[in-house]
């Protein structure tokens, strides 16, 4: 990176948070310079660090790295009221406190703007639960797959025959996070202008709904409730969907009537433009079937690597990777950090951010051992070593 501070330099963020989600955002603003202050409880911390199969000593993982790079932690027991008092000291100096924890209780532990306000009125408080702080289900714990079901997402995932199918991936952790960090720095930029910070509140079902998208208004408005396609194809462009090769898949996207000419074209199959069958997004799509028996007949004829470079920078084109395949790929060797680890020797390979400033990708480092920056914050915030030794020893910290 340049000499330039990172743009959240001098922000300080308190986050109380577990798993996914929360720390997922919090990870961004940290990576983009802010402080971020991990609060985690003093026996076992985020239950993250607990999470398999790969460990990294004690109370570490994996798992657990994935979200909290460039973090600090602080262990601390904000239920009991020794606890809140070093909380209350420490949002005296902080500019945000997050949460993702049940919708019941950031009130019930004093991590809402009603009780952070009064301590610092400038104080932004981020909730991401499940289902909110209000109504029935409040107090409901939940997870990122359940959103994919109750928000449609399982039933239009997948063949048109499978089982309701969830992402490989935990899709609505991640970008209910990324709302997390957008709803934190909204309240950030407002808190500096005005003085004065507010809650914020988002929910996992809320986001999960959100990314709908286009879909939800196509069912709002018009009735149509988009289902399933085969070979993940789009609802409704054609060929915009995955088709056979000779070792393996290719996925192409000729969402232009300009991209179907030049894919014609360049597979040899001019002919089929003039085709009435096919020579209109509405008839594609209607003759969906038959063109892809067609196409897949053209792509079966070479392999993958084959086909990429051929169609690669003329028509929108992937290959269909593995995991292995998409992270060992040498096109994105700089979307991989090596950081330092005391329990990894030789580095721990770790996802590069994606954002770049001045063309640069942001620093790292690797996530905290629990409480492993609980008595330097603590002298920070004014306790001397006496006091510390205290808190430790009621298991406050």
């Amino acid at each position: 990176m340049t000499a330039r501070p990172l743009p959240l330099a001098g922000f300080r963020i308190l986050a109380a948070e577990q798993y996914g989600a929360g720390p997922y955002g919090t990870m961004f603003l940290a990576q983009l310079g802010a402080e971020v202050i991990k609060i985690e409880p003093p026996k076992g911390g985020d239950s993250a660090r607990q999470s398999g199969p790969y460990y990294l000593g004690p109370d570490d993982s994996l798992f657990f790295q994935t979200f909290n790079l460039n973090k600090r932690s602080l262990t601390l027991d904000t239920r009991s009221e020794a606890g809140r008092a070093v909380l209350h000291r420490l949002v005296r100096t902080a500019d945000a406190v997050t949460n993702n924890a049940r919708g019941d209780l950031p009130a019930r532990l004093g991590l809402d703007y009603n009780t952070l306000g009064a301590v610092n009125p400038a104080i932004v408080c981020v909730h991401a639960s499940a289902y909110g702080r209000t109504g029935p289900r409040a107090s409901w714990p939940g997870y990122d797959y359940l959103m994919q079901a109750e928000a449609g997402f399982m039933a239009m995932t997948g063949a048109p025959d499978d089982p309701p199918t969830r992402f490989g991936l935990s899709m609505v952790d991640f970008i209910t996070g990324t709302m997390l960090a957008t709803a934190t720095l909204a309240g950030l930029i407002e808190a500096r202008a005005t003085g004065t910070g507010r809650d914020f509140d988002l929910s996992l079902l809320d986001a999960a709904l959100h990314q709908t998208s286009y879909p939800a208004l196509w069912y709002l408005n018009e009735g149509f409730e988009t289902g399933r396609a085969p070979r993940s194809a789009h609802p409704s462009v054609t060929p915009s969907q995955a088709f056979r090769t000779a070792d393996g898949w290719i996925f192409v996207m000729a969402q232009l009537p300009k991209f179907w000419a030049l894919l014609a074209d360049a597979i040899g199959v001019a002919h089929l433009k003039d085709d009435p069958r096919f020579a209109t997004v509405a008839a594609r799509l209607e003759n969906r079937e038959a063109l892809t028996v067609i196409l897949d007949g053209v792509f079966l004829q070479h392999a993958t690597a084959h086909w990429e470079q051929r169609l690669g920078g003329v028509v929108p084109v992937a290959p269909v990777y593995g995991l292995a395949q998409a992270i060992d790929n040498p096109r994105i060797a700089d979307m991989i950090d090596t950081v330092a680890h005391p329990d990894k020797p030789g580095g721990m390979r770790v996802l590069a951010n994606p954002i770049r400033i001045d063309g640069e990708r942001l620093p790292n480092r690797a996530a905290p051992k629990l409480g492993s920056d609980s008595d330097a914050l603590l002298a920070e915030a004014g306790f001397d070593p006496q006091e510390i030794a205290a808190l430790r020893a009621g298991g406050v910290i």
